[in-house]
């Protein structure tokens, strides 16, 4: 089986919830989140944890990788949001179930970012 390594940068309460599930699942959309949003490069992650996470009330901000199955992603048609390396894919909530089961492995925490540090 092959994968494709994504990233979604997360804020305090979301890595709480992945931590719950013993790093393997992210949770449910809320339902005014239609849309899981994974990404496809590791400096957008960056960007997004160090830029806008931060400003949350807990001034934190988690840049998580993991693997899932090529086939799966291949499902989504990568978006471009902006720069070159601004690429998503928009996953519809009602698939993350199916989404979560294809991840190979544990999602891990590949940066930490503090409000001011």
């Amino acid at each position: 089986m092959t994968t494709q390594t994504l990233y979604r940068p997360v804020g305090q309460a979301e890595y709480d919830l992945i931590a719950a599930s013993a790093f393997r699942r992210f949770p449910p959309r809320l339902p005014e989140q239609p849309i899981f949003y994974p990404v496809l490069t590791e400096p957008y992650a960056h960007e997004i944890a160090r830029d806008w996470n931060t400003k949350e009330p807990t001034g934190i901000g988690y840049v998580t990788a993991f693997d899932v199955a090529s086939d799966v992603v291949a499902r989504y048609e990568p978006q471009r949001v902006g720069a070159a390396h601004h690429t998503e894919l928009w996953v519809p909530a009602e698939d993350l179930d199916g989404f979560n089961d294809a991840i190979i492995g544990e999602i891990r925490i590949i940066a930490t970012y503090r409000r001011g540090a």
